[in-house]
């Protein structure tokens, strides 16, 4: 088993794996089922930057949410 992400990293993986959805970011993340750990660990990392994280929701950019719900689109 691989060790949980913890910091930048946890932070980054996180956000890359956010609209996901809790389990499935926990999981990528190295937290495994363990989502009370993995949401205290994030809000820890996320305040250590001095970053308010109150959900992994916070963490999906408008970019990431206009392509969840219209799909990607190709800039030329």
């Amino acid at each position: 088993m691989t060790s949980a992400l913890k910091g930048i990293e946890l932070i980054d993986c996180a956000r890359a794996n956010a609209a996901q959805g809790l389990e499935t970011a926990a999981q990528l993340c190295g937290y495994g089922h363990d989502l009370s750990m993995f949401e205290h660990e994030l809000k820890q990392a996320c305040f250590n930057i001095g970053v308010d994280v109150q959900t992994l929701g916070d963490l999906i950019t408008d970019q990431q949410a206009l392509i969840q719900s219209r799909g990607i689109v190709e800039l030329k």
